[in-house]
């Protein structure tokens, strides 16, 4: 079940959390992990994010769209999400 901005309460707790890492600059280039939530929606979840990033090392320019459509992902699937790019974010 998918829900929408409006339908969420903003108190709710997260369903879960997913770390997306680089792995660096020889594919795969990313590892989605997680700390939590149920596997089958993390699962799904790290399908997708796999689907648009799988190719796509972060210093592509595909990868800033890639990377805000994997955020509504998340914010729609109500997931904690973190990014590892190996780097310190500025």
């Amino acid at each position: 079940m998918t829900y929408t901005e409006f339908e969420r309460d903003p108190n709710e707790p997260p369903r879960g959390h997913a770390r997306v890492i680089y792995l660096g600059p020889v594919a795969p280039h990313w590892e989605i992990g997680s700390d939590f939530g149920d596997r089958m929606l993390i699962d799904g979840f790290r399908d997708r994010v796999q689907a648009r990033l799988q190719l796509v090392p972060p210093h592509d320019p595909q990868f800033r769209r890639n990377r805000e459509r994997v955020i509504r992902d998340a914010e729609r699937e109500n997931l904690l999400l973190d990014w590892d790019l190996g780097e310190p974010e500025s």
